[in-house]
C-alpha cells in the first residue's frame, strides 16, 4: 500500500459526527464490504453519514403471485430464472420465517467460490447503497482483507472485482487494508500509530500502523461466522438463529443463561485466544516492526466485537501473553459496526 503519511484527517462519529480536514469541503465515499454488512460512510470534511445493508441474500421459487407480493411489500429482490432472489437485511427475515439459512456472496472476508451467484450479489447490495458518481473519477476508498495464508489469488479476484464495478459507477476506487482503516477512524489523536482490529462476520484483520504507514498487516480466518456455525452445529439451530441471538442478547460479562448462551461464550473464547495467540506469532516473527519503545493502543472494531465484555475478555487474554511490544490501553472503537467504513472515508479524503 502506498505512503498515507499525508494523512491529517480526524475521525467522526456515525450520523452527525464529523470527519475533520482542515478546510477540504470534497464530498468522498469510505465502503466497508464486509462479509456480514456492506457499510458506507459518505460525507465531506465537517458531517459524514453511515449506511448499512446485510451482505446476503435468500432464493425463493418463482411465481407471479410471489413477485407481486413482493414487489408491493416493498422487498428488495431480483429475479434470477425460476428463483426469487431476496437481498440485503429483507434475507433474514425469510430466512427466520423458513428456519433456514441465508447465503452468502462472501465468505472469509472475500467473495464466495463455492456460490454462483456471489459476484451478481455482492454487485447488487453494492448498487443499493453507492450512488453513481456525481463527478467522473470522485475517489471511493472500499476496505480489503490482509491476504490469509494461500489465498492471494482469491483476493486479488475479489478486490479487482469490486474494482472494475465501482470504475463502472464512475468512481476512482482506493483499496484500503481493513486494520489500517480502524486505525484511521479511531487514532487521529495518535497521530494514527497503534494497532487497529477489525473483528468481522468472515475474518479478524490486524494492522500495525506508524504515523498512519502499516508496517505488520495480517489476518486470521475465523470471525463471527465461525461462531454462529459451531455454536449451530453443537445445539443443532440454524446459524443465522444463532446469529439473532448473539446480536440482541449476549452478555459476556454475564453469567451464562442456556446452552446457547454457554456455547456462544466458549466459542468467543475459542475465537480470542485464536487472534490473541496470532497477535504474538505476527509480532515475533515479524522483521518490519519499526523498533520503538513506544507504548501503542490497541483499538477493537467489527461487529464480532461488540458484545459487551469482548474488550476485558481480549485484553485478559493478551496479558497472559509475552508480547514484543508494549501496549499503552486496549479499548473500543467509537462506534465497533462502522469504523472501518469511516476510516476508508478518512483514506478518501486525504486523496489529492
Amino acid at each position: 500500500m502506498e505512503d498515507r503519511s499525508d494523512l491529517h484527517a480526524e475521525s467522526g462519529n456515525t450520523g452527525t459526527g464529523s470527519v475533520q480536514s482542515g478546510v477540504d469541503t470534497r464530498t468522498r465515499i469510505g465502503l466497508d464490504v464486509g462479509t456480514s454488512k456492506v457499510v458506507i460512510a459518505q460525507g465531506d470534511s465537517t458531517n459524514c453519514v453511515d449506511v448499512a445493508q446485510l451482505n446476503a441474500f435468500f432464493a425463493l421459487p418463482y411465481s407471479s403471485l410471489h413477485e407481486t407480493s413482493l414487489r408491493q411489500s416493498k422487498i428488495a429482490f431480483y429475479r434470477a430464472g425460476d428463483e426469487l432472489v431476496v437481498y440485503g437485511s429483507d434475507a433474514e427475515k425469510f430466512a427466520h420465517m423458513f428456519n433456514a439459512e441465508v447465503r452468502r456472496p462472501m465468505a472469509k472476508g472475500i467473495l464466495n467460490p463455492a456460490e454462483p451467484s456471489a459476484t451478481h450479489v455482492l454487485e447488487t447490495i453494492l448498487g443499493s447503497l453507492v450512488p453513481p458518481a456525481q463527478t467522473p473519477g470522485e475517489t471511493i476508498a472500499f476496505s480489503v482483507p490482509a491476504a490469509a495464508r494461500e489465498m492471494e489469488a482469491e483476493l486479488t479476484y475479489h478486490e479487482e472485482t469490486i474494482k472494475r464495478y465501482l470504475r463502472d459507477r464512475g468512481y476512482t476506487p482506493l483499496a484500503v487494508n481493513e486494520g489500517l482503516a480502524v486505525v484511521l477512524a479511531e487514532l487521529a489523536q495518535e497521530n494514527f500509530t497503534g494497532i487497529g482490529i477489525s473483528c468481522g462476520g468472515g475474518m479478524c484483520n490486524v494492522a500495525f500502523s506508524f504515523l498512519s504507514i502499516p508496517s505488520l498487516t495480517f489476518s486470521i480466518p475465523y470471525g463471527g461466522d465461525y461462531i454462529d456455525s459451531s455454536v449451530g452445529a453443537v445445539v443443532h439451530e440454524p446459524a443465522t438463529r444463532v446469529k439473532a441471538i448473539k446480536e440482541e442478547t449476549l452478555d459476556l460479562e454475564r453469567p451464562t443463561q442456556d446452552k446457547i448462551d454457554k456455547a456462544l461464550h466458549i466459542y468467543y473464547d475459542k475465537l480470542i485466544e485464536m487472534l490473541v495467540d496470532a497477535l504474538v506469532r505476527a509480532t515475533a516473527q515479524s522483521q518490519r516492526l519499526p523498533r520503538t519503545d513506544q507504548a501503542l493502543p490497541i483499538v477493537l472494531a467489527g461487529g464480532t466485537a461488540k458484545p459487551n465484555g469482548f474488550r476485558n475478555r481480549f485484553e485478559s487474554a493478551l496479558r497472559r501473553r509475552s508480547l514484543s511490544f508494549q501496549v499503552s490501553e486496549v479499548r473500543m472503537a467509537s462506534d465497533p459496526l462502522t469504523a472501518t467504513a469511516r476510516g476508508a472515508l478518512v483514506a478518501a479524503l486525504a486523496e489529492r
